[in-house]
């Protein structure tokens, strides 16, 4: 029997340069992304390797040129986002697929920048490169992916680069920082004798012992919980001030009233936790179940197309205080605010429906906490008068019309969450401290934005 195949020469030659544009087809996220890159204004991270700051002066002046060439930062810019809109965010990873990924070749125009490059490029312009989350929202309203006439808020907590076994508690510390200067007094009295021995029992410049090594350990550990004793009692002190319970002489306020709490205002509670690794994260209750080193990522999404028009992270576990900062956040980006607003039980309080109402904006925010596919209970007539603010909240919710925009809130903001996570595997931050995972989350929202765009011009 006479079999053909193709031929199959993996030395064949090209008769003429091969363009990137046969590697993929047309339409494809990576020439997608490459096109909005050329659109977005980057004249900060330009203005990174045109100009030099005097460090003691402030004085600016034209940056001399040395060394190789810098890559492109529209192609740097274009990876990054790429990368992000992948659920890639690994300098590492992506190094590696600029090399062995079509997709990534084309959006890296057949460079190759290492890991470092690509690493320190986002720790250098990470600010800018969380600024171009407004320049892409933009975009995708000029797309008209953007009504602001249904926004649902939601906040989901995603794992700090940091371990919660690294976390103690200030009761902890207290016991740890007793133990450890006893044993660092003790050790420096040990020394002391050891120093004054006989030099020809061990040499003119030897010991002996191992006590240098372990009391630098020990004073080590002890400055280490010193500072995270400070940093505990200076947060208890700020929150403190900010509730108004502290005097001008950060001293506690005389109560008018009612028994003395067990922990004085501008005091850390025993169980008050500080994290090691990441200081700034906090021990919070994650989607799934069970506690973790977290933060709290916040997003306001519209009903259009489901792109996420305002983004924080904050070390916040509750999302209560959440609420007013998206909301002007959105005014910021769009110059605008939603006709109607949607939020779960975590956002309720009287005065964010107040200050919700005075915007202007449609108020849906429950005020329980309901079971999952549990809908507010049906109600008709006219509302009793007598009924108290947060009775009238609920029955709004038990409308007909209450009970059918409510549930559009599961269906805009919850699915994008799930996009992240489970779509593109948003598990845990690379990056540590709330102001470099502000910018490292905004990168994820600004990665999802430009897959909406991409997707509502496919089709």
């Amino acid at each position: 029997m006479d079999v053909r195949f193709k031929p199959l020469d993996r030395d064949q030659q090209y008769l003429l340069p091969p363009s990137l544009r046969d590697w993929l087809p047309e339409g494809d996220l990576a020439y997608f992304v490459v096109e909005v890159a050329e659109e977005l204004d980057l004249s900060e991270i330009h203005r990174h390797y045109m100009v030099a700051v005097d460090p003691k002066t402030g004085e600016e002046r034209p940056k001399a040129a040395s060394g190789q060439p810098a890559f492109h930062p529209k192609m740097m810019v274009a990876v990054l986002l790429y990368g992000y809109a992948n659920g890639q965010t690994s300098s590492r990873r992506i190094a590696r697929l600029c090399e062995r990924d079509v997709g990534y070749r084309i959006v890296a125009a057949n460079q190759q920048p290492d890991f470092r490059t690509i690493s320190e490029f986002r720790r250098i312009h990470l600010k800018a490169l969380a600024g171009l989350f407004v320049q892409v929202l933009h975009l995708a309203r000029e797309a008209g992916l953007v009504k602001l006439g249904h926004v649902a808020l939601d906040g989901t907590k995603v794992k700090a680069n940091a371990s919660k076994h690294k976390a103690m508690s200030y009761e902890w510390l207290i016991k740890r920082e007793a133990e450890y200067a006893k044993q660092v007094a003790d050790l420096l009295r040990r020394a002391e004798e050891a120093d004054v021995a006989e030099d020809d029992l061990y040499g003119a410049d030897l010991r002996g012992d191992e006590l240098p090594e372990e009391l630098r350990f020990r004073e080590k550990r002890l400055k280490r919980i010193r500072e995270a004793k400070r940093a505990l009692e200076e947060a208890a002190r700020e929150k403190a001030r900010a509730e108004g319970k502290l005097d001008e002489n950060d001293q506690p306020k005389p109560r008018k009233a009612g028994p003395s709490p067990k922990t004085p205002p501008g005091t850390p509670k025993p169980k008050d936790q500080y994290n090691f690794t990441d200081p700034e994260s906090h021990i919070m209750k994650m989607n799934h179940g069970g506690f973790d080193q977290a933060y709290n990522c916040q997003a306001a999404v519209d009903g259009e197309a489901q792109v996420i028009v305002a983004r924080d992270a904050t070390a916040e576990p509750n999302d209560k205080k959440q609420l007013t900062p998206l909301l002007d956040q959105v005014e910021e980006n769009l110059s605008a605010l939603p006709k109607k607003a949607s939020a779960d039980s975590g956002y309720y309080s009287e005065e964010n429906v107040r200050d919700v109402r005075a915007r202007g904006i449609d108020d849906y925010i429950c005020p329980d906490r309901l079971k999952h596919g549990e809908m507010p209970p049906k109600v008709r007539g006219r509302p009793p008068q007598a009924l108290s603010f947060i009775d009238r909240v609920r029955r709004k919710l038990s409308t007909k019309q209450g009970r059918a925009t409510y549930k559009l809130r599961k269906q805009i903001a919850e699915p994008v969450f799930g996009q992240m996570k489970a779509g593109r595997g948003l598990r845990q931050f690379l990056l540590r401290g709330v102001e470099k995972v502000q910018g490292e989350w905004s990168l994820w929202c600004t990665g999802h934005n430009l897959r909406k765009l991409w997707l509502a011009g496919l089709s």
